[in-house]
């Protein structure tokens, strides 16, 4: 029900975004208002838990909270250092949540569970920072040069919007892939690194087993706005 709740949150998030242009502050505080209140209804449904799991439940609302923020600074403001802090604070959304879902161990397996958030805490702040670079690429756009005039400032604009539309779905994706990775009870491990390049979903790292593999691919697969997935995961 958690996992629900949490992808619901994420993919209405998602889902609100259209071809708004950049810097729309009064859009922009909107979704924000807007994800504020998505989080209020969702912390307010783990009342209804106790003890782990209400504090499970309330770090994936937080998880969906922090996505729906990044998505919307994607959309409406998309400048490097705002989307790479938006980024960020997903990751440490994620990095809260994985604690929680490890509380309910023990001893060596907790110890290892606790290790495997840290170390994918690591990778998705790393993530972001790439992030960061590819928004650089994408205000390049593509070879214009052998154009002139209006031409040239047409097709220099054509290619900084579609560039950056791929970069913020390719991320979004990102996202989605991972909240859901680390929902899924399921999946022991942590250690799964995703990216996304045009649809397509790379994962890689490495879990306890074979059925873990095809879980992580399941999982992938069914994210909305997957292609394809590719894996590279191994069994350690």
């Amino acid at each position: 029900m958690n996992k629900l709740l949490c992808f619901v949150l994420a993919t209405a998030a998602s889902a609100a975004f259209a071809a708004t242009p950049a810097n729309d502050t009064v859009a922009y505080k909107a979704a924000i208002n807007k994800s504020d209140a998505d989080y209020k209804t969702a912390k307010a449904a783990c009342d209804a838990q106790s003890g782990n799991a209400k504090d499970v439940c309330e770090a994936q609302a937080k998880v969906a909270r922090a996505n729906a923020e990044s998505n919307a600074v994607m959309q409406f403001k998309n400048d490097k250092k705002s989307v790479e802090k938006a980024q960020t604070n997903v990751a440490d959304a994620n990095y809260d949540l994985a604690k929680e879902q490890c509380d309910n161990r023990s001893g060596a397996d907790k110890d290892s569970c606790l290790s495997g958030a840290k170390q994918q805490h690591t990778a998705w702040v790393n993530d972001a920072k790439a992030g960061k670079k590819a928004a650089d690429v994408a205000q390049t756009g593509i070879d214009c040069s052998s154009m002139s005039g209006t031409d040239k400032a047409s097709c220099e604009a054509r290619s900084k919007t579609e560039l950056a539309k791929d970069a913020i779905a390719d991320t979004t994706i990102t996202t989605k892939v991972k909240t859901e990775l680390m929902a899924e009870p399921a999946l022991k491990s942590l250690d799964v690194h995703v990216e996304t390049n045009n649809g397509t979903v790379m994962l890689s790292g490495f879990v306890p087993s074979q059925a873990e593999v095809d879980k992580a691919v399941d999982v992938a697969r069914n994210v909305k706005g997957v292609n394809k997935v590719q894996s590279s995961l191994r069994i350690k």
